[in-house]
């Protein structure tokens, strides 16, 4: 098995810092760690099982039917999700809201499935849907850690600055989302440079 498959989303083709996909919950959550790494397992578990599923799969599904077959698998996946996250912790599913049924329709996650997992086998598809959900979930958490310090002076609601720190309100506002991703888009592109 080539594990190239598994490491090109972690860096070389990083599902939020190179393709920029799946930016409505990259932004939407990511406005404190703990719900940017809840989001980025979530998306990743999906990722991985239908990866496997689809690949599974692939040699039964008529081509007239692939898409919306791709998409009741990954429902399945994300209702599955869903209930465990509720289970869990009421307070994260509430925080994630509709992010966590969105999930079914992240372009990143059906377009593994069409352009990988339909093609390759299952391993190949488990590690495409485990980089690329591992590289989607590493984005999610730098977004969501830096909108945390600086928004509330905590990370993952432990305090890390002294009681006079003046947290930067606009930070877990949806603005912030966008400056935190401006930054790491480019901080992300020079360190990519050489390998572009």
């Amino acid at each position: 098995m080539n594990t190239e498959d598994f490491w090109k989303g972690l860096w070389r083709e990083n599902p939020i810092f190179v393709q920029v996909l799946g930016m409505c919950p990259a932004l939407a959550v990511s406005n404190t760690a703990r719900n940017a790494l809840a989001m980025g397992l979530a998306t990743l578990f999906v990722l991985v099982a239908s990866n496997a599923a689809v690949a599974l799969l692939r040699n039964f599904v008529p081509k007239q039917v692939r898409i919306a077959t791709y998409i009741l698998v990954i429902a399945t996946f994300v209702t599955i999700v869903d209930y465990t996250i509720q289970a869990i912790s009421l307070e994260l599913h509430r925080a994630l809201g509709a992010f966590i049924s969105l999930i079914v329709v992240n372009c990143l996650i059906l377009g593994r499935a069409e352009a990988f997992a339909s093609r390759n086998s299952i391993g190949r598809s488990v590690l495409d849907g485990a980089g690329m959900g591992l590289g989607f979930t590493l984005a999610l958490l730098s977004l969501g850690a830096v909108r945390e310090i600086l928004g509330s002076g905590s990370l993952f609601g432990v305090a890390l600055f002294h009681a006079d720190f003046q947290p930067w309100v606009i930070m877990l506002l949806p603005s912030g989302g966008f400056f935190t991703l401006a930054a790491w888009l480019m901080l992300f592109g020079r360190w990519r440079a050489p390998d572009a």
